[in-house]
């Protein structure tokens, strides 16, 4: 039993860091960080390993994908039943059940023989970081006093911005010296010691009310929505988007669950039953402009990049996937030294004040910097060309965090649900765009090419070749292979400028995100401008009085 439940008293949640000592404040987030990492570099490090799964499960390209979407659409489906279930009993029970159900299922995985096992267990790994990820924030929250909860959220967002970035370095490590399966084998160690650290850490009255509100029909509903969506923004790109009626079934069925989710909403307000989600949160604006802002440079702009640059070192420069995770390990490593450094300097000045500065130098690196990169940039220049990507990623979690969280109080727990949930909806958003995008602009560069060829040229390379592939071919084999070889290389260029094209389009959706940060300057700036009115109020008062 931790020593923090002896101390259990009736107390307002957003009163509960005053019972915890600076010791165990450390140890909780130890442990909460531990089980934190441990999730959210699972969504990527499997990533890299894909190839490596398909002929031990017996599938094709398409179908490993599976492995991924099947995580994803539980891990954001789960995420607003578990916001409800730990209310009832607790966020520390509801993280320590988390991690069992992570670690248990991550064995499972490691051990899957076919395609189906390995997506059931997947899904069921994905449950349980919905159980981590509802509930590790608002734990770290409510145990900072508020002085000190800009360093909380710094540390976390180390967590969830360092491990994604540290992913294809580990799983291209891993499966280079081990074996593919190890990338599941290494949670059950570490998740075991985390149950155990946690159980005798973590407070176990923090969050638990005993009370279990929830909207059975409107779960369904939007648990029907996510899942759609998702499978729709997923598998867009190999089915051909809008020209396959698969996808327009899907998009059909995903906005009609909307619809009919907001419908049961509405009526179960009208009829003072149990919503599924307590919309009062939405009318604290800087929570809600936050969100906007979040969800286009989180999901549209950060997923974008990070999806796009293992792809840039491995397909267009041919490096393996070691390799790449060794290129991307410096800017990983600044995330991680940045988002503590912001953390820090959001609970001394205001958060408002570093998120603008840190918008203005996404916008430099998403329209100058980041599209130099290409087939021709050496590998070392591509590596101090992310460098600046790195800092502004580290530093954009903790102030939009501090600023989102501060004034929601009993809504925090749901606050952290909506935003993980938001980050589900926006990674595969912004995954799906940048596919398409690639896609179309690697044809369409590749077409181009074609079209402004000269002919004469283009037949005595040709031929050039021809002469030196001869001596070891027959002449007709000759002929393809020099054929194929230009056909490569115009590809290689085809590719190389589409990189270029995918990374500017990607500021674009860094302006969009601009509107609600606009949005989140002018709450702010009213919010300071009453403060100053009434406290003129009080002097003035204050004045006639004497």
């Amino acid at each position: 039993m931790s020593p923090l439940d002896k101390k259990e008293v009736q107390i307002p949640p957003e009163k509960v860091y005053t019972l915890i000592t600076t010791k165990e404040r450390i140890l909780i987030t130890i442990s909460v960080m531990i089980g934190t990492f441990m999730a959210v570099l699972d969504t990527t490090i499997v990533d890299v390993v894909l190839p490596k799964m398909m002929g031990p499960l017996s599938t094709d390209l398409y179908g490993i994908q599976w492995v991924i979407t099947s995580y994803m659409i539980a891990a954001a489906t789960a995420l607003l039943f578990v916001e409800n279930f730990s209310k009832y009993i607790g966020y520390s029970y509801t993280f320590i059940i988390g991690i069992a159900i992570f670690t248990f299922a991550s064995f499972f995985c490691a051990s899957a023989t076919s395609l189906a096992q390995m997506i059931t267990f997947r899904s069921i790994q994905g449950i349980g970081e919905a159980f981590i990820m509802a509930c590790a924030q608002t734990i770290l929250i409510l145990t900072y006093p508020p002085e000190k909860r800009g360093t909380a959220l710094g540390i976390y967002g180390l967590g969830v911005s360092f491990a994604p970035a540290l992913g294809p370095t580990a799983g291209g490590f891993i499966t280079e010296h081990l074996n593919w399966r190890w990338i599941f084998y290494i949670n059950v160690p570490i998740g075991i010691l985390n149950i155990l650290s946690s159980f005798l850490v973590l407070p176990k009255f923090l969050g638990k009310e005993k009370i279990f509100h929830f909207n059975f029909i409107s779960y369904l509903f939007i648990a029907l929505a996510t899942i759609f969506l998702l499978i729709m923004l997923s598998k867009g790109q190999q089915y051909g988007w809008f020209q396959s009626i698969f996808i327009i079934k899907c998009l059909f069925i995903s906005l009609i669950s909307f619809s009919l989710f907001f419908a049961s909403e509405i009526w179960a307000s009208i009829h003072s039953k149990n919503t599924l989600i307590n919309w009062k949160i939405f009318k604290f604006p800087e929570y809600s402009w936050s969100m906007g802002f979040y969800f286009f440079i989180l999901g549209f702009v950060l997923y974008q990049i990070f999806y796009l640059l293992p792809l840039y070192y491995e397909n267009l420069k041919g490096l393996t996937t070691f390799q790449t995770g060794l290129h991307m390990l410096p800017p990983a490593m600044l995330i991680g030294t940045c988002s503590i450094t912001a953390g820090i300097l959001s609970d001394k000045f205001s958060p408002l004040i570093i998120l603008v500065i840190d918008w203005f130098s996404l916008l430099i690196i998403t329209f100058f910097i980041i599209p130099k990169l290409n087939y021709y940039t050496p590998a070392y220049k591509a590596v101090i060309l992310t460098l600046p990507l790195g800092i502004s990623v580290g530093i954009f979690f903790s102030p939009l965090t501090t600023l989102a969280m501060r004034n929601l109080g009993k809504f925090t727990g749901l606050g952290v649900a909506l935003m993980h949930y938001i980050r589900f909806l926006g990674g595969s958003f912004g995954t799906a765009i940048a596919t398409n995008h690639l896609e179309r602009n690697t044809k369409e560069f590749f077409l181009r090419i074609n079209e402004l060829q000269n002919w004469t040229y283009v037949k005595h390379f040709i031929y050039s070749k021809v002469f030196l592939i001869n001596k070891f071919f027959p002449l007709e084999l000759s002929i393809k292979k020099s054929k194929a070889l230009l056909y490569h290389a115009q590809y290689i260029q085809a590719l190389s400028w589409s990189f270029q094209e995918t990374f500017r389009s990607i500021g674009f959706w860094a302006l969009i995100a601009g509107i609600f940060l606009t949005g989140l300057i002018i709450t702010t700036l009213k919010h300071h401008f009453k403060s100053l009115i009434y406290i003129k109020k009080l002097i003035h008062k204050a004045e006639i009085d004497q």
